[in-house]
């Protein structure tokens, strides 16, 4: 079996990696075009533009390797079939089955593996992909905000703000509601402007401060129900919320790694923003995506014991249109959660679902 397993894989290896590189060109040349007159208009750089496709590399090698997957297996075990090398396997009392065992377990390494490419190498090269990109067509991403209301990280303070300025890290018109455990006022504080200071937090300037007094308490009994202040500079150790929390909703759970995502999606939630569920369904997505591999191996092992004539064409034809079909059904899921049809967790795991089934189903009914 060490020996079959081998020539297996030795015919499976040298038509991935051209495959691989056919639909990364594809992908790079798709993204080239796309964008290169107006690359043109604003006077950019070849090599700027080249640099760019450059970066554009890792994320297209993660969109090819589904296709690439499938369309080398298929190859492969057509091969196979049309030189009735196949017939003569399993004449030889090895199952299908026991055969493809290999490339099952090369698709489990694929999904563990670009998991881990897409966390340490995919975002970061396309995040200076899109910056590098909107440098060069003149566009600019600002982070400031305006009327803005945010739920503190603790669910018991509630912050208003007039204006958030993203480059000075300031405040405008700023608001802090305090409530107990039981979500009962404590006190309100309105401040003309505050600034984010990393050691010391926020410093609020020109606030009015208003406490509601404990009329249980025996000393506090004859005092108003409410207690006036005023102070030209306050800081207080209870506002722990950061300015990450006031942003505009600009940022792409693309380019954010997995801790930088979670963070960002806790602050869509606090904060009511309608992007959460869109922002949950991409993060879930990075979960679900990288199962991929192994599910078009799973589809394609059980599709190419099928092809002994015109095995280039169909194993190219039947590679595109499977891939299409997941994406399209990956697409069209993912936009059903992101505007509330079904939860974000079944967007982004349906399209698995239900191909995994369909893998399943072909593989039951493959020759054996």
């Amino acid at each position: 079996m060490k020996t079959l397993y081998t020539m297996l894989l030795k015919n499976f290896f040298p038509i991935f990696l051209i495959a691989l590189v056919f639909f990364i060109l594809t992908l790079e040349m798709v993204d080239l075009f796309a964008n290169l007159v107006r690359y043109i208009n604003n006077n950019a750089a070849v090599s700027q533009i080249l640099l760019v496709s450059l970066y554009y590399i890792p994320k297209s090698a993660g969109f090819a390797l589904p296709p690439a997957l499938m369309f080398s297996i298929s190859f492969s075990l057509g091969n196979l079939y049309s030189r009735n090398e196949l017939i003569s396997i399993l004449g030889a009392g090895i199952s299908f089955r026991k055969l493809i065992i290999p490339l099952l377990a090369l698709g489990v390494l694929f999904s563990i593996g670009y998991f881990y490419f897409y966390e340490h190498i995919v975002i970061d090269s396309f995040r200076a992909k899109n910056q590098l990109s909107q440098n060069l067509l003149g566009q600019k991403t600002s982070y400031s905000n305006t009327n803005i209301s945010v739920l503190g990280t603790d669910n018991i303070n509630v912050y208003h703000a007039d204006y958030y300025n993203d480059s000075a890290k300031t405040l405008s018109g700023l608001t802090v509601v305090k409530r107990d455990e039981n979500g009962r006022f404590i006190s309100r504080m309105e401040c003309e402007w505050a600034e984010f200071d990393a050691a010391r937090g926020w410093i609020l300037h020109n606030v009015s401060l208003y406490v509601k007094n404990d009329s249980s308490s025996e000393e506090m009994k004859y005092l108003p129900e409410i207690t006036h202040s005023f102070f030209q500079q306050y800081t207080d150790s209870s506002i722990t919320i950061r300015p990450i929390h006031f942003q505009r909703q600009t940022k792409n759970i693309d380019e954010l790694k997995h801790g930088e995502a979670k963070e960002w999606i806790q602050t869509l939630r606090k904060s009511g923003r309608a992007g959460y569920r869109g922002a949950l369904t991409d993060y879930y997505k990075r979960f679900s995506f990288a199962l991929t591999p192994f599910i078009v191996i799973f589809i394609s092992v059980s599709l190419g014991s099928r092809f002994n004539r015109n095995i280039l064409l169909m194993s190219l034809l039947i590679s595109l249109v499977i891939s299409v079909l997941y994406y399209v059904s990956d697409m069209i899921l993912g936009l059903f959660a992101k505007q509330g049809i079904i939860e974000p967790a079944s967007g982004a795991w349906g399209a698995i679902i239900i191909f995994t089934a369909l893998g399943a189903m072909l593989l039951y009914k493959a020759k054996t």
